[in-house]
């Protein structure tokens, strides 16, 4: 990418021949696919997608109204990269990784002109550089020669460029640098900066891929308690309009454990990333106690951005997120959402007059996803540390149709589902997902996890959730014909369990304090706590109480408050007393 701070001028290398939307075709240009090129007096930034005879297709990443046959097309023979190196964190691009900031400060407006081009990191402040080899010493690619204090959570480990060839170390020094002055010189003659230059579309080496066997802990009980994902894993959050994605995806980002976040807002509403570039600056991270921004990249690319845009933000934010993982940090990657990304790609292929697809999506579009998604997993990298990408990704099925193709393609590819119900959502049953459909393909690998972390009997009580959860799925069929009455009394009490499972433990207030986030240890001891009512309750049932006596004991509705309960512990073990106490009194 171009690191000119201006608008582009441009030489002529070609000719544009003809403009529909954001595809351009070029006379007479010698450029291979995948090279950024500048179009028309503007310098507007574009990318090859076509290359046949003389003509060239470029799908432009910015508005391309008023440019028109005859105007000039540059080509840099550089394939669209991203600029790697101290300052992504606490930054805010765009689709291209332009710093919206920068450029809003350079433009004096929030509205930015055309052709406007800022380099992705800043190559006029100085880090601190500490070395962490010493003159001698032989490096290979990938390998970590000193660390920056890049923000007050997270250190930048300045590595060899994997491209390089690596060799013994002739010097190094200390200091304060820009990102692209020489802080180590190989025998070899390479010379090595904080500044990496990385093609998006390129995935970046990785030694091996690994089984993940490591949860991502989220705070959110459904997720965790009967959904987890792993690190390294990938999972899709389809729902319909209203039903809470970007929600749910703001949720993981702020609680997660992961060392960094990437957030992709992907065609968007503006309001929705609005609410992130709020937020995340005034919260606090968990872990650290430093503001959440200082571990996280947001890249805005919202609606009314142009479409071609969306197509390589995905592409950036992942690339981003891979380099952080060569450092050894697990990164988590939210695309807010994968929809309207899969719609941009439509729109240039119909521009491109290509066969279509089902519902006019390209036929490529499973493969697309695919290598996207494929960049995530737990690596073990070629410097000899370990990290992952986890990569999380909303799906905007139209009207909340689950069978159309971007929400089919998408599950053959992940393996966690959470699926969004809108009829929860009016419910007001939030997070709204839906636990007859969902599942997670990485419950067996993880339990031992929970297990060793959390408690032994920790699968045999969720698959005790789930049974119930089965059970109250199928009677609600018999109720709604024949109502509740109608049914034999253990059925009942099976009910009354189910509606406390789904209230008090599936149910989370993501704008509450305290039921924000969800310790792994809590969600096991409020699913205790459920089952010893259950256990109670059932036993008194054998004894001859009715069902409505059992239900009726103060101690129960004090189930629906355990998810607000600052000193959980302490509550629920008085909790578990009160109902062991009160049940067994009734007979």
């Amino acid at each position: 990418m171009s690191q000119a701070e201006d608008t582009q001028t441009v030489d002529e290398d070609g000719v544009i021949e003809r403009v529909s939307g954001p595809v351009v075709t070029a006379a007479d240009l010698d450029a291979r696919m995948n090279d950024v090129v500048y179009v028309g007096d503007e310098g507007l930034m574009g990318e090859v997608i076509e290359i046949e005879g003389n003509l060239t297709t470029i799908q432009v990443y910015e508005e391309t109204s008023g440019v028109g046959p005859g105007e000039p097309v540059e080509n840099t023979g550089e394939p669209l990269s991203v600029d790697l190196g101290p300052g992504m964190l606490n930054a805010i691009y765009d689709g291209v990784q332009r710093p919206l900031d920068e450029l809003e400060e350079k433009m004096d407006s929030a509205f930015l002109d055309r052709g406007v081009d800022a380099p992705g990191i800043d190559f006029e402040k100085e880090w601190e550089f500490e070395p962490t080899v010493s003159e001698g010493d032989v490096v290979e690619p990938g390998d970590v020669v000193g660390e920056v204090p890049e923000t007050a959570s997270i250190t930048h480990k300045v590595m060899v460029p994997p491209d390089y060839e690596g060799g013994e170390i002739s010097s190094i020094e200390e200091g304060e640098f820009t990102v692209d002055e020489v802080v180590a010189e190989l025998d070899s003659g390479e010379e090595i900066t904080m500044h990496q230059e990385w093609p998006v579309r390129k995935a970046r080496p990785a030694e091996e891929k690994e089984t993940p066997t490591i949860p991502l802990v989220s705070g959110q009980r459904i997720l965790d308690g009967l959904f987890p994902i792993a690190k390294g894993g990938t999972a899709a959050i389809p729902g319909p309009f209203g039903s809470g994605k970007t929600v749910t995806q703001h949720q993981l980002a702020k609680w997660a454990d992961a060392d960094i976040v990437v957030y992709v807002g992907c065609g968007e509403r503006g309001n929705e990333m609005t609410e992130v570039i709020e937020d995340f600056p005034e919260l606090e991270d968990p872990k650290t106690g430093k503001p959440l921004m200082s571990r996280t990249c947001l890249i805005a690319n919202t609606s009314n951005m142009p479409v071609a845009a969306r197509e390589s933000c995905i592409y950036t934010g992942i690339t981003i997120a891979e380099y952080f993982r060569d450092m050894g940090y697990d990164v988590a990657l939210m695309a807010d959402s994968t929809s309207r990304w899969a719609e941009a790609m439509r729109e240039i292929s119909s521009r491109l007059e290509e066969m279509p697809g089902e519902e006019g999506y390209p036929a490529y579009l499973a493969a697309s996803l695919s290598e996207f998604y494929e960049r995530a997993g737990l690596f073990q990298n070629i410097n000899g540390t370990q990290g992952s990408v986890s990569v999380i990704g909303a799906v905007s099925p139209p009207g909340g149709d689950f069978s159309e193709p971007v929400t089919q393609n998408t599950l053959r590819i992940v393996k966690t589902f959470w699926a969004l119900d809108a009829d929860l959502a009016e419910r007001r049953h939030f997070p709204s997902i839906n636990w007859n459909e969902s599942y997670s393909l990485y419950r067996q690998q993880l339990d031992p996890w929970f297990r060793d972390n959390v408690a032994e009997d920790w699968p045999e009580r969720r698959q005790w959730a789930v049974d119930v959860l089965d059970e109250e799925d199928e009677l609600q069929e018999i109720v709604q014909l024949v109502g509740k009455d109608a049914l034999p009394e253990d059925q009942q009490l099976t009910l009354e369990v189910a509606r406390y499972l789904r209230e008090a433990w599936l149910q989370q207030n993501a704008f509450h304090d305290v039921d924000t986030y969800c310790e792994p240890e809590k969600t096991y001891r409020m699913l205790g706590a459920i089952k010893t009512f259950n256990d109670e309750a059932f036993e008194a049932l054998e004894a001859g109480v009715p069902v409505e006596e059992i239900a009726d004991v103060d101690a129960a509705p004090r189930l629906n408050r355990m998810g607000t309960a600052e000193e959980y512990d302490e509550f629920i073990n008085e909790l578990e007393s009160d109902l062991e106490e009160q049940i067994r009194s009734l007979y």
